[in-house]
């Protein structure tokens, strides 16, 4: 059965930004996968460029523990996104606007992803953001 990108999106977000699931997020990958964040800095807390999952399940599982001590979860009823089907039928991509509840205000997290599928999970996501937005 072949997964839409925007239930192979769904899953990813449901799996990482929402539930914090290290193994979901990790299952959503194919065994080779590819996650990268290209703009964050070498030294950075979140990582940068992971590959496979068994190294997208730990590096994440220790990211989502950091992240439990003060994260907030996003609001999804203010959040959206907006999917992009390519030319070619491997690769789709997600415009998101992430809005965190904040006591000053909503924060907005704007972030591009990049997705390359393969047998209906991910071959490679390159995600987009601004660094400082994970500090």
């Amino acid at each position: 059965m072949t997964r839409t990108p925007q239930e192979i999106f769904e899953s990813y977000v449901y799996a990482g930004a929402l539930t914090r699931n290290a193994d979901a997020l990790a299952a959503a990958f194919t065994a080779d996968g590819v996650f990268e964040a290209p703009l964050m800095p070498a030294d950075a807390s979140f990582p940068r460029r992971l590959v496979g999952r068994a190294e997208i399940r730990s590096a994440m599982a220790a990211y989502y523990e950091r992240q439990a001590e003060g994260g907030r979860a996003p609001n999804i009823e203010k959040s959206g996104y907006v999917l992009h089907t390519t030319s070619d039928p491997d690769v789709f991509i997600a415009e998101v606007d992430t809005v965190f509840d904040g006591d000053e205000g909503d924060r907005v997290v704007s972030l591009v992803q990049i997705f390359r599928i393969r047998d209906g999970k991910i071959a490679r996501l390159r995600d987009y953001f601004a660094p400082e937005l994970m500090s």
